[in-house]
């Protein structure tokens, strides 16, 4: 059973989940108001689209990082732009691709360090880069990430580092902070990819 507390928290990543991901896909998304607006699918040209010059992305490895950025995240053919800490100042404009596989990859994360091996690490993650590639996991990491909410009892709500997640504050924050901050995250992140794929719409007129 859903503890009470959680499931405002759970509607919440839901209705935001669904609606990125209706945005990113389409043929519609809702609204806000319940009804349906149409919106044509992603291509890959629109998910890699850097709008402005030195943008951070996602990257064939054999290509090495983008302007300002010292390594490509994650393993597999693609990467994603990154850098030690401190990073670069001012921040570098980041595409939907960036975007997109830096929440994939927390959801992923997040979940395996709530209610699985709790030994994943960014060197274990694969960036997709391609479109299609890169929904399929956003919907993967999304659903590992409820199933990992779906694990947890009113206690685990309140316990401090419940989730081990060693790129955050997991380690210092109760577990239904943690849930919080994800729904931030989403609705961040969201809401930046939706407004980016409005700019290259009107970027085609």
């Amino acid at each position: 059973m859903t503890p009470p507390r959680l499931t405002p928290l759970l509607r919440q990543f839901d209705f935001a989940h669904r609606r990125l991901a209706d945005r990113m896909a389409g043929p519609v998304m809702d609204s806000g108001d319940g009804t349906d607006t149409k919106v044509g699918p992603m291509t890959d040209e629109e998910y890699l689209w850097e709008p402005v010059p030195d943008c951070w992305s996602v990257r064939r490895r054999a290509e090495g990082p983008g302007p300002r950025a010292t390594l490509l995240a994650g393993t597999g053919d693609w990467g994603r732009d990154a850098a030690a800490y401190p990073h670069p100042w001012p921040p570098p404009f980041t595409t939907i691709a960036w975007r997109l596989s830096h929440l994939s990859e927390m959801l992923t994360l997040r979940a395996d360090h709530t209610a699985g091996t709790r030994t994943l690490t960014r060197s274990d993650y694969a960036a997709a880069g391609d479109a299609a590639a890169a929904l399929a996991a956003f919907d993967a990491g999304a659903t590992a990430w409820r199933t990992a909410l779906l694990s947890v009892d009113d206690a685990a709500l309140d316990t401090v580092g419940y989730c081990t997640y060693p790129h955050g504050g997991d380690a210092e924050e109760p577990f239904i902070d943690i849930a919080w901050w994800v729904n931030q995250e989403l609705l961040h992140h969201g809401a930046e990819i939706a407004l980016l794929r409005d700019l290259y719409r009107s970027r085609q007129r």
